[in-house]
């Protein structure tokens, strides 16, 4: 089956010292025969592959850029198809020239995601490494990055493939049973299989524990810093972001409104929103910032409370105290560069959380500020060699299904059904997790996949 021949610029679409045009498909060596030139005059298809060659692209007569191209023969490509891709000066308008030229002389424009859609639909990759793809370009952390390298790699894929054979096979003997009970018998399988279930459903339940840690890898933490007015919250932010971008005065109230950054602190991703000092206040414009600080704090994934060590807590204290009472927090005293009049001590008291002594003039305390947070976000320690996590919501989804398809197996084997009861159920938990890695997939869905990569991939 013969399939178009795609292209598109590889790179970001931004003036850089060089840019990339890539073609994939059946007419890929004949479409860069036509438009290169180096001085022996050989044709490229003639050349060994994953070579690069020095030349220069031409429309007909006219010379548009000096290049070089790299020839990938398939299968052994990105997308296991017969692949070119040139490097040429990365302005944006050489590029588009190049791939204009490229398309007139019988390419066609590629759709998002449609290089890493033709890996999948060749076998190259599976879905679950098709979606790490992604993930790579998207990562905010280091260890968001770790962890879709890691699944690009197939960590993911290799976990859900050795599920799948230990599910088949149960499957296989209670259908060979079934078929020809004089020569199998299924006495005492219901024990075995409940058995072998055990194994299994403690790797379902790993994988999704570890969907946690997922979530805050690739989307980061929802963190907002509260305090009263002149606390130093403004401060502590511009310390977390390595510049001053939040207003610092001596003056109570600055802050009016919400503020929100994105930081990575050592690893881990704060989506983090400073606020206006909780006090009760008559200015209208300030008790508006109040509120939509309360408003922030009840939908936060983090509260940094910080508490100024060198004035005495008071009832706008006592008012942030009821506001973190079952919220995930961590306090923060402040200024304890200065005299102080609240120690460590009395705060972890009053507030019943952990208390990390801060100077954000200083910026003293930051590291520790930092293991707080990690260790309130991670199951443990995060290792990326043999550890597998689930950061795609699909992933888990499909995963819950596989826990809840085992359970009914389960209760079939308690309530001494028959074993075909057994086979329907796992096959439910066979078909979810070939879910994850494209097996028997919706179209619509693999379309809806890819539509989420940049053009180019």
């Amino acid at each position: 089956m013969r399939t178009e021949t795609i292209a598109a610029i590889a790179t970001a679409m931004s003036s850089s010292g060089i840019g990339i045009i890539r073609i994939s498909g059946e007419e890929a060596f004949d479409i860069i025969d036509k438009i290169f030139r180096k001085k022996s005059g050989k044709k490229l298809k003639e050349k060994k592959s994953h070579v690069v060659h020095y030349g220069f692209i031409y429309d007909g007569e006219e010379k548009i850029d000096e290049v070089l191209v790299i020839l990938m023969k398939g299968p052994h490509s990105y997308t296991a198809e017969d692949t070119v891709e040139i490097d040429c000066h990365g302005g944006v308008l050489m590029m588009k020239r190049i791939l204009e030229t490229v398309i007139k002389y019988g390419a066609r424009p590629a759709e998002p995601g449609e290089f890493t859609k033709r890996a999948f639909l060749n076998g190259r990759i599976d879905l679950s490494q098709a979606e790490a793809v992604i993930d790579v370009i998207n990562a905010k952390n280091q260890y968001a990055l770790k962890s879709s390298v890691s699944q690009l790699s197939g960590s993911v894929s290799q976990k859900i493939r050795e599920l799948r054979e230990t599910i088949i096979y149960e499957i296989a003997f209670i259908e060979s049973a079934l078929d020809d009970p004089e020569h199998i018998s299924l006495d005492g399988y219901n024990v075995r299989l409940r058995n072998n279930l055990i194994p299994m459903e403690r790797e379902i339940n790993r994988l999704l524990e570890s969907s946690d840690d997922g979530k805050v890898m690739t989307e980061g933490v929802k963190t907002v810093i509260l305090g009263k007015p002149n606390a130093g919250k403004s401060s502590l932010m511009n310390v977390l972001l390595g510049e001053e971008r939040a207003i610092v005065t001596d003056i109570a109230g600055t802050t009016r409104d919400v503020l929100e950054e994105h930081i990575r602190l050592k690893g881990i991703s704060l989506n983090i929103v400073d606020t206006a000092g909780i006090r009760d206040t008559e200015d209208i414009v300030e008790k508006i910032g109040v509120d939509r600080a309360r408003n922030v704090a009840d939908e936060a994934d983090l509260i940094i409370y910080v508490v100024d060590a060198s004035r005495p807590l008071d009832e706008n204290d006592r008012q942030i105290k009821d506001m973190i009472h079952d919220k995930k927090c961590v306090v923060i005293l402040n200024k304890t560069d200065l005299l102080q009049v609240v120690t460590k001590e009395e705060l972890e008291q009053e507030t019943g959380k952990t208390v990390v002594p801060v100077s954000a003039k200083e910026g003293t305390g930051i590291d520790l500020l930092e293991k707080e947070i990690q260790s309130m976000f991670y199951h443990g320690e995060i290792n990326f060699n043999d550890e597998v996590y689930i950061t795609n919501v699909r992933h888990k989804a499909a995963l819950e299904e596989v826990k809840q398809s085992l359970n009914m197996v389960k209760e079939s084997i308690d309530h001494q059904m028959p074993e075909d009861f057994y086979s329907i159920d796992l096959m439910n938990a066979y078909e979810q997790l070939g879910l994850i890695i494209g097996e028997a997939v919706e179209d619509d869905l693999v379309n809806e996949i890819f539509s989420r990569f940049c053009m180019g991939k």
